[in-house]
C-alpha cells in the first residue's frame, strides 16, 4: 500500500504548463508525497463542447482524491461561459478563500516591508452566486446573496485560523452603512461570532476606506474577513503591493475538499516563452503540502525558495530590468537550496496538523438537518417591478392607487431606488424600470398578492417580477426606498 497522497492536478492553460511543470519538479525534489491525476479543464473543454469547462471524468477525479492542484485556466470572452474557478468552488464547497500576503523587503521593492497579513474571503455567495437577469431593454439586476450559514462559516473559519496561526487580530470589511440588510448580517453574524474568541483582537472597517488602508498602512491588520466581491478585490490590492502579484498563492477550503492555486491568471501573452514565475504556484503547493500534513515537506520548500530570493535569483517580473531567470531556472534554482534556510528572512516552521485540523470539525449542516430558527415570519406586501417608458411616475401612481384594492395601499414608487412618487422631484433621472410597493393594510396572504397582480395586468401594466416584503419578528425584512 503506498503512502504516497493522491491528489488532482490540472496544467491548465496559457502559462499554466509552465509553471506546473516547474512547480511539480520542485514537489518531487523536495520529496513531497504525492500521486497526480492529470485532468484537463479550462480553454480546451470549453471550446470542445463542455460549457461548464470541466468533464465528468475530472469531476470524479475530484471528488475521489479531495484535493485540487490546479495552474491557471483561461475563460473564453463572450457567449455565455461561467468562471470554471467560482463553479468548482461553489460545486465543491470550497467556502474560505485563504489568501497570504507578506512583503519580502528589501531583496523586492515594496514601500511596505512590515506587511504581514491574511485574508480569508467568502467563496461561495455574495454577488458571485452569479444570479442576474435582463429585466427591462435599459436595467439589469444582479442578485446579492449573503446567507447566515455562510456567513457564520467563513467568519468562525478566520477566528480558527487566527487562533491556530498565532494570529492577534481580526478586522470584517463591509459595506453596512448603505446594504444595511445584506452586509449589515455579515457585520453583525462577526460581531456575534468575536465574542466566543475574547482573546483576539478584532476591529470593523467599512470597505472602502478599508481598502484604502490595506493600500496604506497594510501593517495595522492581521487577518481580515469579508465577503466574495470585496475579497476578490481587496486580496489583489495586498498582493500587488507586496512586490508582485506573481508571488501570491491560494487556498481554497471546504468542509471535505480543498483546491491551491496561484493568484493570477493565465497571462496568454507571455505562454511558451519560459519566462513566467512559478512562485505563485509554489506558494499554493506550500499551502497544500500543510492541508495534506506534510508541513515537513512544505517547511523545506518555503525556506528554500525564500534563499532562491536572498540569493538575487528573480524572473523578469521581479527583476525588473535587471538580469533574470526563466521558469524552469527559478525552479531548479530552488531545488539546489531544499535544505538550507534564508539569513535575511525569517525562517518558515511549520507544525504537524497546524491547519489540517482546520477541516476536522463536524460538517456544516444541511437546512433540513440545521435546527429550525425561531422566527415569525409574517407577508407585509408586495414590490412590483414594471416595464413602462410611456407613463410619468405621476401617470403610473394614479393608476396604481386605483388598482390597490382593499387590501393594499400604494406607499412609494421608485426608479433605480430613488423615490419618484408621490412628490416626486423632476430632476430624477429614471429609467424603463419602476417598483411599486404595496402595504398592506391587513393580513395579507399571495391570493391578495395575485389578485392584485390580475387587476395590475387587466389595467394594461407590464409587470416584470415581483418580490414579497416580510417582518420577521415584527422586524422589517426589507429597506425603505431612497427619499421614502
Amino acid at each position: 500500500m503506498t503512502d504516497r497522497r493522491a491528489i488532482t492536478v490540472a496544467r491548465g492553460d496559457g502559462i499554466g504548463p509552465e509553471i506546473m511543470d516547474a512547480t511539480l519538479k520542485v514537489l518531487e525534489h523536495a520529496g513531497a508525497k504525492i500521486e497526480p491525476e492529470f485532468i484537463d479543464i479550462g480553454e480546451k473543454m470549453y471550446l470542445s463542447g463542455h460549457s461548464s469547462g470541466i468533464t465528468d471524468e475530472a469531476w470524479e477525479s475530484l471528488r475521489r482524491t479531495k484535493v485540487f492542484f490546479k495552474a491557471p485556466i483561461t475563460t473564453p470572452q463572450g457567449g455565455g461561459y461561467k468562471s470554471l474557478n467560482v463553479t468548482i468552488r461553489k460545486t465543491l464547497g470550497l467556502y474560505a478563500n485563504v489568501r497570504p500576503s507578506v512583503s519580502y523587503t528589501p531583496l523586492i521593492k515594496s514601500k511596505h516591508p512590515d506587511m504581514d497579513l491574511v485574508i480569508i474571503r467568502e467563496n461561495e455567495e455574495d454577488l458571485y452566486a452569479g444570479i442576474e437577469h435582463q429585466q427591462t431593454p435599459e436595467v439589469v439586476q444582479c442578485l446579492k446573496l449573503i446567507t447566515r450559514p455562510g456567513t457564520e462559516k467563513i467568519v468562525r473559519y478566520a477566528f480558527e485560523y487566527a487562533r491556530k496561526n498565532n494570529r492577534k487580530k481580526v478586522t470584517c470589511f463591509s459595506k453596512d452603512n448603505i446594504m444595511k440588510l445584506t452586509d449589515g448580517l455579515f457585520h453583525q453574524v462577526f460581531n456575534e461570532i468575536a465574542e466566543e474568541y475574547p482573546e483576539i483582537e478584532t476591529e470593523h472597517w467599512i470597505i472602502d476606506i478599508g481598502i484604502a488602508k490595506i493600500a496604506d498602512t497594510p501593517q495595522d491588520f492581521d487577518v481580515i474577513v469579508m465577503p466574495n466581491l470585496y475579497g476578490d478585490i481587496a486580496s489583489d490590492v495586498a498582493s500587488q503591493i507586496t512586490g508582485s502579484v506573481g508571488l501570491a498563492g491560494s487556498a481554497n477550503i471546504g468542509d471535505q475538499c480543498a483546491m491551491f492555486e496561484a493568484i493570477h491568471g493565465s497571462a496568454p501573452d507571455i505562454a511558451g516563452k519560459g519566462i513566467a514565475n512559478p512562485s505563485g504556484l509554489i506558494q499554493g503547493a506550500i499551502q497544500m503540502l500543510v492541508h495534506i500534513d506534510q508541513p515537513e515537506v512544505a517547511e523545506r520548500i518555503h525556506n528554500a525558495w525564500l534563499k532562491t530570493l536572498e540569493d538575487g535569483v528573480y524572473t523578469g517580473d521581479i527583476a525588473k530590468g535587471a538580469p533574470s531567470v526563466g521558469t524552469m531556472e527559478f525552479a531548479e534554482a530552488v531545488i539546489e537550496r531544499l535544505g538550507q534556510k534564508p539569513e535575511t528572512f525569517t525562517p518558515v516552521e511549520y507544525k504537524k496538523n497546524e491547519q489540517n485540523d482546520e477541516n476536522d470539525h463536524k460538517l456544516s449542516p444541511q437546512v433540513k438537518d440545521r435546527p429550525k430558527a425561531d422566527v415569525v415570519r409574517q407577508l407585509d406586501g408586495v414590490d412590483v417591478f414594471l416595464f413602462n417608458n410611456e407613463l410619468t411616475s405621476n401617470e403610473i401612481g394614479q393608476k396604481l392607487e386605483e388598482l390597490a384594492g382593499p387590501d393594499f395601499k400604494l406607499a412609494v414608487i421608485t426608479n433605480r431606488g430613488v423615490k419618484v412618487y408621490p412628490s416626486g422631484f423632476p430632476e430624477t433621472f429614471t429609467t424603463d424600470h419602476w417598483r411599486c410597493r404595496f402595504e398592506g393594510t391587513g393580513e395579507v396572504t399571495n391570493i391578495d398578492i395575485l389578485n392584485l397582480l390580475s387587476r395590475i395586468e387587466k389595467a394594461g401594466l407590464d409587470f416584470i417580477k415581483t418580490e414579497n416584503l416580510y417582518k420577521f419578528n415584527d422586524k422589517l425584512g426589507y429597506s425603505l426606498a431612497q427619499g421614502q
